[in-house]
């Protein structure tokens, strides 16, 4: 069994520890607030992101960073993608040469497009680094229900030892080598999502849907693949898959951003309502920047981004999205001549 840091106490870090702890490992809890550190030690659950999904009282939780990284096996980064960067940098005096962190965040950084993983090699050049992402709402992972992910590394033994560690009956675990294509993936169904979100709130149906789903994921890969991902990623479980749940899910804070944008809030309003980090919302510039930077047309990243930054009318976007330029489904089909 193995000794892991999990540096974080929201939803997802409280469901991984749940997961983790199932199996027999040991799991240490950082988290910044005093609050999170006596409720999961006093009352052994995050009763405010995650309520009723009870821990073992053998976790212990502290705000002390130094503690709960000394002498890990491996160290599990699940703070918002926002702070994944000064946590990073806090962390970095701790870490030990070749000490491994598993990325379980989704983001891209605004102005720099450095995935999360490329942000923790920056700050702490001494660590070794994985991922993990793909189709998983902590609710659901809190309950046990069967759920399938994706453990990505550079090297084929880093991904199959990161499987090895989260991998259970209720939690299958896949191994990819495109470590890029997966955080891009990951990072940009939540802006997708966020207009799938609006749609709702507009009173759309299925149809409108669908459509966001399939042409979302088209923008997706195009991106991904200018950038260096792999087509076969955003075809799977961190691509395609990841998307399809969080526009379904009531669960995913992204779509219920967007359901309270579409009925009228500001993206500002929606968030504090929504009373957790809203990731598409930062990862929405960091798009709009991708796809300057690779020259690839975004329409639903594009109009996300007027309805965030420039006060577009949701309604409006949608109208714009639907008149476009007359369009070939896809290009690589020829017409028979």
């Amino acid at each position: 069994m193995a000794n892991i840091g999990m540096i974080g106490a929201g939803s997802w870090g409280t469901a991984l520890t749940f997961e983790l702890t199932s199996k027999g490992h040991d799991v240490s809890v950082w988290t910044i607030s005093q609050d999170e550190v006596d409720m999961i030690n006093n009352e052994h659950q995050q009763r405010v992101k995650l309520p009723g999904v009870m821990l073992p009282e053998r976790v212990h939780a502290s705000t002390d960073l130094e503690k709960t990284i000394e002498g890990k096996d491996l160290l599990v980064l699940a703070v918002p993608s926002p702070f994944t960067r000064s946590t990073a940098r806090a962390m970095a005096p701790f870490v030990q040469k070749d000490q491994l962190i598993v990325s379980v965040a989704k983001g891209i950084e605004e102005n720099t497009l450095y995935t999360l993983t490329q942000i923790i090699r920056q700050e702490i050049p001494q660590c070794r680094t994985a991922v993990l992402c793909g189709p998983t709402h902590a609710e659901e992972v809190g309950k046990g229900l069967p759920t399938a992910i994706v453990a990505g590394a550079e090297t084929e033994e880093i991904a199959k030892y990161v499987q090895d560690i989260f991998m259970s009956g209720v939690f299958r675990v896949y191994t990819s080598p495109d470590v890029l294509g997966m955080q891009i993936g990951a990072s940009l169904k939540n802006v997708v999502a966020l207009a799938a979100g609006i749609a709702d709130g507009l009173g759309y149906g299925d149809n409108t849907k669908a459509a966001l789903i399939t042409r979302g994921i088209h923008e997706i890969a195009r991106l991904g693949i200018a950038a260096g991902g792999s087509f076969e990623t955003f075809s799977g479980l961190t691509g395609i898959g990841d998307l399809i749940v969080t526009c379904a899910s009531m669960h995913s804070r992204n779509r219920r951003a967007g359901i309270l944008i579409g009925q009228g809030k500001t993206a500002d309003e929606a968030m504090k309502q929504v009373q957790q980090v809203v990731e598409g919302v930062y990862s929405a510039k960091a798009a709009r920047q991708m796809s300057e930077k690779y020259g690839i047309e975004t329409p639903i990243i594009d109009q996300v981004c007027a309805v965030l930054f420039e006060g577009k009318n949701p309604s409006e976007a949608v109208q714009d999205l639907m008149l476009r330029d007359r369009k070939v489904e896809i290009n690589s089909l020829a017409w028979k001549k």
